[in-house]
């Protein structure tokens, strides 16, 4: 059986260090992007929010102000769907980095895994047959169970963004049916 040299363990050593710089990079990154879509929402919110106000305080009469208020709801809620839409761009897209680089150093252990166990068959003493058939079928059960788990977890993304589809069609119809029903009362 063929141990790995100092070299090659450093080498691993290093590989693994740089994913994991690469990926808490990446997990950076995202939260960057997250805080950067906050501060402009929060200013725009804060923008529009006073020009209501504003606009509100001068209506003349409460048909006025009940035909602004029913004006501003639409706006407002497709703004609320936007920004949702946004956030889960941002998450989506680090989820898809993160599990491709999962994906990839699950492959490239498993490859070092298969060579050690090909490495130590050839090498094994005789009656050992069936301790290496052993651990060959545990490698084999290791793979098929994480076969599954990313499986479900990329149908459970699939479900997710369609079930966030679905609920921005329908709050964008109730936010213009609710419109139009506040500017049919006014």
């Amino acid at each position: 059986m063929t141990l790995p040299t100092p070299e090659q363990f450093a080498a691993t050593q290093k590989a693994g260090l740089e994913t994991l710089f690469g990926l808490t990079t990446k997990a950076f990154e995202s939260a960057v992007k997250l805080a950067e879509l906050n501060i402009e929402t929060a200013r725009a919110a804060i923008a529009e929010g006073q020009e209501h106000a504003q606009r509100t305080l001068s209506a003349k009469d409460p048909q006025g102000f009940f035909a602004l208020q029913a004006g501003y709801a639409q706006p407002a809620a497709e703004k609320a769907l936007a920004y949702g839409r946004n956030v889960y761009a941002i998450v989506s897209a680090t989820h898809s980095e993160l599990s491709e680089a999962a994906q990839s150093q699950f492959e490239q252990q498993q490859r070092a895994v298969q060579s050690f166990v090909d490495s130590a068959a050839k090498n094994a003493p005789a009656g050992s047959e069936t301790a290496i058939a052993a651990f060959k079928s545990a490698i084999t059960a290791a793979q098929g169970a994480f076969e599954s788990v990313n499986k479900a977890a990329k149908q459970a993304t699939e479900i997710a963004e369609s079930n966030i589809d679905a609920v921005t069609k329908a709050a964008s119809k109730a936010a213009a049916q609710a419109t139009r029903t506040a500017k049919q009362a006014a």
